[in-house]
């Protein structure tokens, strides 16, 4: 008798994240990459990595420090166990991410002619011309930090690089321990991190900001002679407890849990190698109080998340050196001058981004915001950019005297203060602000507009998968729909009437929302493919999201899996559920593509036996999600639509250099191509077909 909740079907979760940002490595590995790119993936790791730490290991630790040790309800392991194997991966994985630097990206940089030096290789002329430079740039804005009796172990800055300096007091005629002096200097972030010596014929080269205070460490302790200089960085805990029920004024409570942010327990210390201090590193580990397998000892320089400043500073030059550049169209029927309205009023009108432009989510937001006949408008804020056209026009409307009503989510993870601030401006500019409901995140991504023309009431609704951010709309892909159906018009004022204020929970006509019936409403799909597979032969099911944790919702896929129901997934990080266990999975295939674009379409498709039923969504297939979000799950009614996204899937399935296949035992490998079969990379072909849709419609 198979128990499908047997820990051997699962993977864990945070294990399967940890694979999933090997993925991310591989693209700093993959030849077809051009080299700033690479260097790209290698920031996009250390970034990864740095949020990891912050809140995944950061609540195991909690959770081992307060005696927690149930295991987790999939895989089965406890806080401990996990806490090892992350340790375990993680060093591999860094490892690999240095050597992947030092080995193959270096000697690539050194070809077109940028070397990275440090201050003890240059010649005597060129170490005069930096000490000038450290005097007149660096050392005004450097603040030492003694430590002793008087003055303790500073508080540092999450994330911030620190040189920790041992000094010798050569007055002192005591043993040599009294004479021993510590101090730490934190790297001034507002300084370039890499400073560049005056080209020579062409060369291009770089040091390091912490090299160079390092060298010259001396001159901010006269009289003491240096010992020794460790270059070290330090990760802390930056999850939040907001006491919503306690909190009169969420935005104050927001506003002090952001200031603590910065001065949570360390979770994670990374050290560098060149200068390592061995009687240091123990000091810092009880100081910091890290457990040796938090520790990282890296060969080479700390944080690469700066590799996303040198890419933004040397695209422009090297243009040869980054991907060819991709423009997004405007998709079919929307640029023949006829306005938004109108053309949503004739049909639902379909986007994906960033094939397709996110310009007409913003016109249609702008156009509101100017239309004399809207009377309102209505919008959920989960992510925006720092300088966002959506904000603008939100509050040009309520300036336009529009009913302008504003959910801004105010715990979305490390866009709080961003979000504090638009909530603040919103205000000014009269919009209504809402912050949600207590104790739930709102992720759903949906705008409601109200017009009037002509005496009769119109509602337009625009539904997505991604959030209105009109910056990552240019490198996440994400689906999005215009409609103008009377009924989905009435379950979106139903639905902001229900955040608002005080109702019932409604029902709907097509939305489902989570956290009330998104889980209900999938499991009764997969019961219902399972009945056609039964009675017909031909279930299938084909779900692409970010993340797949929910252990509900993989049983049942499991059990549709054992009544023969073909189900394909295309999960981009983390996967919980494993494929083609025997009696078990033997039906599923889980796919991940990463590649130059971030997967984030969640799309779920069922056969029904014919009768298609195609779903997007905000949500993913996550206990977080379909539990502590408010998220919408909307159908595709359009047949034209339900078309265009199943030739997406459809696509996502073929891809055969972008895709790994992950294996029975939680494995994930590069999909092998067949010869003879055609390349297929599903991103750049999709961008082929909007260009080409594009000279159709000239």
């Amino acid at each position: 008798m198979i128990q499908l909740n047997n820990p051997s079907y699962y993977n864990n979760r945070e294990l399967s994240w940890l694979a999933f940002n090997e993925r991310v490595l591989q693209e700093a590995l993959d030849p077809r990459n051009p080299l700033l790119e690479k260097l790209k993936f290698l920031a996009i790791f250390s970034s990864n990595l740095d949020e990891f730490f912050m809140v995944r290991v950061a609540g195991l630790q909690d959770q081992v420090k307060v005696g927690f040790n149930k295991p987790e309800n999939k895989a089965g392991m406890t806080p401990k166990q996990q806490l090892r194997e992350i340790a375990l991966k993680n060093h591999q994985l860094v490892n690999l991410q240095y050597d992947t630097l030092r080995k193959i990206l270096y000697p690539k940089l050194q070809k077109e002619h940028v070397h990275f030096l440090k201050v003890r290789e240059l010649n005597d002329s060129q170490r005069e011309a930096l000490e000038t430079y450290f005097d007149e740039h660096i050392f005004p804005v450097l603040t030492p930090m003694a430590i002793d009796a008087y003055r303790p172990f500073p508080m540092l800055l999450n994330k911030s690089i620190n040189l920790a300096v041992v000094l010798e007091d050569p007055t002192k005629e005591t043993d040599s321990e009294q004479r021993m002096r510590t101090a730490i200097v934190q790297l001034p972030a507002m300084l370039e991190r890499f400073v560049q010596l005056p080209e020579n014929g062409g060369l291009r080269k770089l040091l390091l900001l912490e090299d160079i205070i390092g060298f010259f460490i001396g001159k901010l302790f006269h009289g003491y002679e240096v010992k020794s200089t460790t270059v070290f960085r330090i990760t802390r805990n930056a999850d939040m407890t907001i006491h919503e029920e306690g909190a009169r004024d969420l935005l104050k409570e927001i506003e002090e849990e952001l200031k603590k942010r910065k001065w949570g327990a360390a979770v994670r210390l990374e050290v560098q190698k060149d200068g390592l201090d061995p009687v240091i590193l123990d000091y810092l580990m009880r100081e910091l109080e890290v457990h040796p397998k938090d520790v990282y000892e890296i060969d080479g320089f700390l944080d690469l998340t700066v590799f996303f400043s040198f890419y933004k500073k040397m695209a422009p030059i090297w243009e040869h050196l980054v991907y060819e550049g991709k423009i997004s169209q405007l998709p079919a029927g929307m640029e023949n001058g006829k306005a938004i309205f109108a053309k949503i009023a004739d049909e639902d009108v379909f986007l994906h981004h960033p094939y397709e432009s996110f310009e007409p989510v913003v016109e249609f937001i702008s156009e509101a915001a100017d239309d004399p006949d809207v009377l309102a408008i209505k919008q959920t804020l989960y992510r925006v950019s720092g300088d966002s056209p959506v904000i603008k026009a939100l509050k040009r409307a309520a300036e336009n005297g529009k009913q302008v009503t504003v959910l801004v989510e105010l715990k979305a993870r490390f866009d709080e203060e961003n979000n504090v601030h638009w909530a603040k401006e919103l205000e000014k500019a009269g919009c209504h602000v809402i912050y949600g409901m207590t104790h739930l995140k709102t992720h759903s991504k949906i705008t409601l507009v109200v017009r009037k023309k002509q005496g009769r009431i119109e509602r337009f609704v625009h539904l997505g998968t991604g959030n209105y951010n009109d910056q990552t709309a240019k490198i996440y892909t994400d689906m999005s729909l215009f409609t103008s159906k009377k009924e989905i018009g009435i379950d979106a004022t139903n639905f902001f009437n229900y955040l608002s204020g005080y109702t019932e929970k409604p029902e709907f006509h097509y939305l489902s929302v989570a956290p009330f019936s998104i889980r209900k409403d999938i499991l009764h799909l997969i019961d219902s493919e399972i009945r056609y597979e039964k009675k017909y032969g031909n279930g299938h099911i084909v779900a692409k999201m970010n993340s797949l944790t929910d252990k509900i919702i993989i049983m049942k896929l499991y059990e549709a899996s054992r009544a023969g129901v073909k189900i394909d997934l295309i999960v981009r990080g983390i996967c919980c559920l494993r494929p083609g266990i025997p009696g078990v999975s033997d039906n599923i295939r889980v796919r991940s593509i990463v590649g130059r674009l971030l997967e984030h379409s969640r799309v779920y498709y069922f056969h029904q036996n014919g009768k298609e039923k195609t779903f997007l969504s905000s949500a993913d297939m996550m206990t977080r999600n379909l539990n502590n979000r408010i998220e919408i799950l909307f159908p595709v009614l359009d047949k034209r639509v339900k078309g265009q996204v199943w030739e997406i899937l459809e696509l996502g399935l073929k891809d055969n250099v972008k895709a790994r296949a992950q294996d029975a035992e939680g494995n994930y490998g590069y999909v092998r191509r067949m010869e003879g079969q055609a390349v297929i990379d599903s991103q750049m072909e999709l961008f082929e077909r909007a260009y080409q849709v594009a000279e159709d419609e000239e």
